[in-house]
């Protein structure tokens, strides 16, 4: 069912949206940003960080019919200090003004911490507290503390809080110290891709290698082990100086969505043994894709691929290569696993997550009392 719109209302509602386009948090304001467009509202895109080209705005803007401004503010991740985020939050404020927007849609709860004249939701996609819990031991460095203690106060400061799966809203809730988690969003892809063709003779992988959180060393391992190629789409750099080296995984470099969509399309077996991932847009992607699906035994891939993947320890480089292989030499379990796997990816569609974002900023233009992450006492 569709969630109707203020019907008191006498003209559409104008949504500002913050992104950043370094990652899939990009992908998933695109696709927003299209499903509420297609609903009747207006949409302005802000982007953080690193603008894409201007080609590429200019092609966003066409398949979206949003506008797009890349506004060269830090992004929360990377910004050197606290007064720089609160700057930017600022920033964003006054946009919204200016714009005469009626809602904002945060990528970052962090840059709710500002004066809005509108109501606002922020997405809890990750953040610096719960990626430490994953991937490091001990307190936090004084650099992350910081940028968590920002997010744990725009949580508080938004109006409404979503997370894109209830594993993530509960770890943000714990980090935070919320009396109740985010609302849970799944998010979604809007997946055309290519026709299928015949069973590619290799496994691959997609994400941000530079993040450790994505595991690239344990993939490099278990490229040794494959008697086939482990092709690794991504790039090995970050924005913020980290890098990872790897000797066994075939790197293909940062691929656009084209570039991605013609790797699914030899259905090749997808693997990620990430450590941390609140979500997965590049798992849903293969998994729509018909792929069958090795995958790191994490909450949130188990909350979403339950029963559709194969699940190894993400450390455990020999089983997952066991996994792996088994299902190149087999390729009628192979195909089974793919169809088991985007079946499962039809759940996690762009209209399903349009509906769950219209109906919390539906909430907000009808005055429903907010706070959802208010402070533990």
């Amino acid at each position: 069912m569709r969630v109707p719109l203020n019907p008191s209302r006498t003209s559409a509602p104008h949504v500002l949206i913050s992104a950043d386009a370094v990652g899939g948090v990009w992908q998933y304001s695109l696709d927003l940003a299209a499903g509420l467009v297609g609903r009747g509202l207006t949409v302005t895109v802000a982007i953080l960080g690193p603008a894409p080209s201007g080609a590429r705005i200019a092609a966003a803007e066409g398949a979206t019919g949003a506008r797009i401004v890349a506004t060269g503010l830090p992004l929360d991740w990377t910004a050197e200090t606290p007064e720089a985020v609160l700057d930017a939050a600022r920033a964003l404020a006054e946009l919204a003004r200016s714009i005469g927007a009626d809602l904002v849609h945060l990528h970052s709860p962090a840059l709710a911490l500002a004066d809005y004249p509108l109501p606002v939701a922020a997405v809890c996609h990750s953040c610096v507290a719960t990626w430490w819990d994953a991937v490091e031991t001990g307190p936090l460095p004084p650099d992350l503390a910081w940028r968590h203690d920002l997010t744990a106060r725009g949580c508080r400061a938004a109006d409404a809080l979503l997370a894109p799966t209830r594993a993530h809203a509960l770890a943000t809730a714990r980090v935070c110290g919320l009396v109740q988690p985010p609302a849970v969003v799944r998010n979604g892809r809007s997946l055309s891709g290519l026709p299928p063709r015949a069973l590619a003779p290799h496994a691959f992988t997609a994400g941000r290698l530079w993040d450790r959180a994505k595991n690239a060393a344990a993939l490099d391992r278990l490229a040794g082990r494959l008697s086939a190629p482990l092709r690794a789409a991504g790039s090995v750099e970050g924005p913020n100086g980290a890098r990872v080296e790897t000797r066994h995984l075939h790197r293909l470099g940062r691929l656009d969505e084209v570039g991605i969509a013609a790797e699914l399309a030899g259905r090749p077996v997808f693997v990620s043994l990430a450590r941390y991932e609140p979500f997965g847009l590049a798992v849903l992607e293969a998994a729509a894709a018909g792929c069958a699906l090795v995958l790191s035994d994490i909450p949130s891939f188990r909350e979403l691929w339950d029963g559709a993947a194969a699940f190894v320890g993400a450390n455990d480089d020999e089983a997952a290569a066991e996994a792996v292989q088994r299902l190149l030499d087999d390729p009628a379990w192979r195909e089974a696993a793919g169809q088991a796997a985007a079946q499962r990816a039809a759940r996690y569609g762009t209209e399903a997550m349009t509906e769950g974002v219209l109906g919390v900023l539906h909430g907000l233009l009808a005055g429903a009392p907010a706070r959802l992450g208010g402070a533990a006492a």
